[in-house]
């Protein structure tokens, strides 16, 4: 089967990979002028893999949707709603399965991902999302995980499933929309905290954030219209792990650095999620009390210790 990838960039190109590595053909699509695609097209790598010759490159939207009818998206979500205005506009996307490999939230309007692809595409299109535990460094080295497809249409997801299976990642398929997509964005705001817990060595705070953490989201997507349950799946309570404790979570790194007064470069989601979940708590009338503490200490530059420190020791209440 083909399979186009839009996007270069690090899970765009470990996408590229998997899905030439399960047997399709592969063609990833980078703008004119990206770095990370004139990379690959030059060495085939980049610093986090090699991708085998076969696998083929374009900076032409129209070509890279024409090649094939099912169509990873993974980029920054802060580019989709430009990115689906420019698919649009190509009268390519009918007949078509694109799948969101991406976690976040639309900052300007605190919309989720498929919310944004499906008002500039139409609420026809066929749009799943494709999230859960993992990390690319892992997978090359061929360790094993689960992961989770959810759409609206059950039908799409057990499609998605079917193309994607394989001994590396094992697929289950959610019906929650909502909640499957809020819960892995927001995981990324609580890597963030637990990143300054580790950089001012508050590490075993990380239990009480993770049970403070489910539960305040669980009430947000709820509020939201999804299933309150499904915060403890593999999207979010189960993506835990790779994002509160790798050392190859950008998010958990960037809060360790942040604390540490030390320069972070790479991309870190969930700054951007967490100004977008308080646009949807104050919309809703949810406290998010992790996420507010976070938005203090980054945008507001309040003391990371006395916020974070002050969030723990918060007024006493049952649990």
């Amino acid at each position: 089967m083909n399979i186009s990838v839009l996007g270069c960039g690090r899970w765009a190109s470990f996408h590229g990979w998997y899905a030439n590595h399960i047997g399709h053909n592969v063609k990833i699509w980078g703008r004119e002028g990206s770095k990370h695609l004139e990379q690959l097209q030059t060495t085939h790598q980049n610093e986090y893999l090699s991708l085998s010759p076969d696998i083929t490159y374009t900076n032409d939207l129209k070509l890279a949707l024409n090649f094939a009818d099912t169509i990873i998206i993974s980029i920054s979500s802060q580019q989709l709603r430009n990115l689906a205005k420019e698919i649009k506009k190509t009268d390519l996307y009918m007949q078509k399965t694109f799948i969101l490999c991406m976690k976040g939230l639309e900052i300007s309007t605190g919309k989720r991902l498929s919310e944004v692809f499906t008002e500039e595409i139409g609420e026809d299109c066929n749009v799943g999302v494709w999230v859960g535990p993992g990390h690319v460094q892992d997978f090359l080295k061929g360790i094993p995980n689960c992961m989770v497809i959810s759409a609206k249409n059950t039908d799409i997801s057990k499609h998605i499933i079917n193309i994607f299976s394989s001994d590396l990642i094992r697929f289950y398929y959610s019906e929650d929309l909502i909640g499957t997509e809020i819960g892995a964005a927001a995981k990324n705001v609580v890597g963030i905290a637990a990143g300054m817990l580790d950089g001012m060595h508050y590490t075993s705070l990380k239990g009480a954030l993770m049970a403070r953490g489910t539960y305040e989201l669980s009430n947000l997507i709820k509020a939201l219209g999804g299933n309150n349950m499904t915060v403890y799946g593999l999207s979010h309570l189960g993506d835990y792990e790779a994002t509160l404790f790798s050392a190859y979570s950008n998010n958990r790194c960037f809060g360790e650095d942040f604390v540490l007064n030390k320069p972070f470069s790479k991309l870190a989601e969930g700054i951007y999620t967490m100004q977008a979940l308080l646009k949807l708590a104050d919309k809703h009338h949810v406290e998010l009390p992790i996420c507010a503490v976070i938005n203090e200490i980054v945008i507001n530059h309040k003391n990371p210790k006395e916020e974070l420190l002050n969030l723990f020791m918060r007024p006493l209440k049952a649990e």
